[in-house]
């Protein structure tokens, strides 16, 4: 078994990859003010923004569904790893060379699961580039060549050839150091009659990787007439390849998708490439499979689903892309970015409409665009025979349930208008009523049924939301003491020096909210704010290393990210929370001692009582103290 990775480089590695790069390989990452960043959540749906990323302290925390931590948490969480895989993929990013514990430096084969897959598919990648240079590959050559793809294009894609023996890849992975339980699971090798042989033979072979640009997966092409495989072989569902949650081309492409607010959708390998060539650079494709959920996912992290945001589909004019499109615009509404579909002339896909007519008539394919609902309600009422009463009432009864998925009402009845003009009914206002009667319903099924779909505000949010716990994020909206607490524990995690050293003096006991003396705890444990006055960046990280839970870790990262409500945060704004707080303690104090006595009336000792009575009073001095002069009276 694999030794513990050293503590000092853990922090090295921590240290060295900032986290802002790291998640901006995920999701596209604007301004929040304050020094941090904020984005689409990879770890729930959301419609705006609410997670940040504090680059200055390496902590990411989402305000939606409580996810936070460092870049170590952050790469575990979005791609499922262990710590220590976490640690060796962000090591080799940085060019870290671990230490271990226990053995010495760690060997190949005790690497993390995930981690040797990706070195195999790395290591194949380039094994199959180097291949298309070989005499045998000129099939493969010749294939590119006639589809407009020269040397350069193939390099810059990765793509490759794979040998047509039986198990050409296999020995070299096996030379590199891969098991065969290795190359199988990885989806490279398959069982043969007499041990591992290679999935892939004989075949033009394209990279496909994840967003953060690590192969996890090939697409293979068939060449030759004797090949009785389909015509597209992909890798086979693996740890780390899920066709349903990967994108061809995504690691080319998502930094023009973020820049630009756009991606364009195409259906295939060398679609994408024609594209990119022909100066698109935001297109990607999937992977043998439907357009679906997961792939809406990671482009609305990467447009971050604003109102400009644009989605073009270029499927095929026949029946197969017709089909398609429906089922995309199934999908439609998970958009908040606006959806068109592009059909190009002779139903020609972008390779073909680049070899015939050049890179230009690739740029305007995707232009004149048709609204992706348009074209589906298009398709609806194509099939039904306008001229009839009955086929316009038939094609009603089947495009207005369309319609009205359309969440946005106003959208909904612009496009309910058109809806009429398309079946030639005159009486428009009778298809918008029958279109918002339709959403009507559908809202109060809704309503009643196991589990109702968000919408902004309204009582579905309320019942989509679970009910919250003492620890939950709202303390701070009620109670102008929670509000103080937060205050003041966000100064001692983001701005230690402003409240040190008096803040290291607090009690737990001082802070009424139990998280928010859990997280008192925490500081006090790790050191105090005085030890942040070095090393903010550390200081955090051992606070969150005492952390009892998760939840109490959540909401320190959640505090070490949070604005400040303040619009200037110096000396005086901090020495007003300690002031307020400390202040807030005494006169708790105060109460509960005065309380005592009256409960106990004439049976008090008169010793208890002087005693009493003396500690009240230099209470009651010290309040007025606090109150007059402030934090120079802490």
């Amino acid at each position: 078994m694999a030794g513990r990775i050293n503590d000092d480089d853990v922090k090295a590695v921590r240290d060295a990859v900032p986290i802002d790069a790291v998640v901006s390989e995920y999701l596209q990452l604007r301004n929040a003010g304050g020094g941090n960043l904020k984005g689409l959540c990879p770890f729930h749906d959301e419609k705006s923004p609410s997670f940040q990323v504090s680059p200055s302290k390496g902590l990411f925390h989402c305000f939606g569904c409580q996810e936070g931590g460092d870049t170590i948490a952050f790469v575990m969480k979005i791609d499922h790893l262990s710590f220590s895989e976490t640690v060796e993929r962000l090591a080799a990013k940085a060019g870290i060379t671990l230490r271990y514990e226990e053995g010495g430096y760690n060997p190949s084969h005790q690497r993390g699961e995930r981690i040797r897959l990706v070195e195999a598919h790395k290591a194949a990648a380039q094994f199959y580039v180097e291949q298309l240079d070989s005499p045998e590959a000129e099939i493969g050559r010749k294939f590119l060549a006639e589809r407009g793809f020269d040397q350069a294009a193939a390099a810059h894609f990765g793509v490759g050839y794979s040998p047509a023996g039986w198990d050409h890849l296999t020995r070299y992975l096996r030379g590199k150091g891969f098991s065969d339980r290795e190359l199988i699971t990885s989806g490279l090798s398959q069982d043969g009659r007499r041990g591992p042989i290679d999935r892939f033979r004989g075949r033009l072979m394209w990279p496909i990787s994840d967003t953060s640009g690590e192969v996890v997966g090939f697409g293979a092409r068939k060449l030759r007439d004797d090949d009785n495989g389909p015509k597209y072989l992909n890798t086979p569902e693996t740890a780390i390849y899920k066709k349903s949650q990967v994108l061809y081309g995504i690691d080319l492409a998502k930094k023009d998708i973020a820049k630009a607010s756009r991606a364009v959708v195409v259906e295939g390998y060398t679609d994408v490439m024609a594209c990119h060539l022909a100066g698109i650079t935001t297109a990607i494709a999937t992977c043998g499979t439907a357009f679906g959920g997961d792939h809406i996912k990671i482009l609305r992290r990467l447009l971050m689903d604003n109102g400009s945001a644009r989605v073009i589909f270029t499927f095929d004019g026949d029946a197969a892309g017709q089909k398609a499109a429906l089922r995309a615009f199934e999908d439609d509404q998970k958009f908040a970015a606006e959806t068109y579909i592009a059909i190009a002339p002779d139903n020609m896909d972008p390779c073909d409409l680049r070899l015939v007519k050049g890179d230009e008539a690739v740029r305007d394919l995707v232009e004149p665009r048709t609204p992706l609902f348009e074209f589906a309600l298009r398709q609806i009422v194509g099939r039904y025979d306008l001229e009839t009463p009955a086929g316009r009432g038939a094609a009603l009864d089947e495009a207005a349930p369309v319609v009205a998925r359309i969440k946005n009402s106003s959208s909904q009845h612009e496009v309910a208008v058109q809806l009429a003009g398309m079946l030639g009914i005159l009486d428009t206002q009778f298809v918008v009523k029958r279109v918002a009667q339709l959403a009507r319903w559908a809202r109060d099924r809704g309503d009643r049924g196991p589990a109702p779909a968000p919408t902004r505000g309204g009582p579905q949010r309320q019942q989509a939301r679970p009910p919250a716990g003492p620890s939950g994020p709202a303390l701070h909206l009620r109670s102008p003491a929670h509000r103080t607490e937060r205050e003041l524990l966000k100064l001692a995690l983001q701005r230690p020096a402003l409240v040190s050293p008096a803040f290291d003096a607090y009690g737990v006991d001082e802070f009424t909210a139990p998280p928010y003396a859990a997280v008192r705890q925490c500081i006090a444990e790790a050191g105090g704010a005085e030890r942040g006055l070095a090393d903010t960046r550390e200081y955090l990280v051992g606070v969150l290393g005492v952390a009892p839970d998760d939840t109490v870790r959540k909401l320190v990262t959640e505090l070490a990210v949070e604005v400040f409500h303040g619009k200037s945060i110096d000396e005086a704004y901090a020495g007003e929370h300690l002031v307020k707080v400390r202040l807030r303690a005494v006169d708790r104090r105060i109460n509960d001692v005065q309380g005592s006595l009256s409960r106990l009336g004439s049976n008090v000792a008169p010793d208890h009582l002087a005693a009493a009575q003396n500690e009240v009073w230099v209470l009651q001095q010290y309040a007025q103290s606090l109150r007059n002069n402030g934090a120079d009276a802490l």
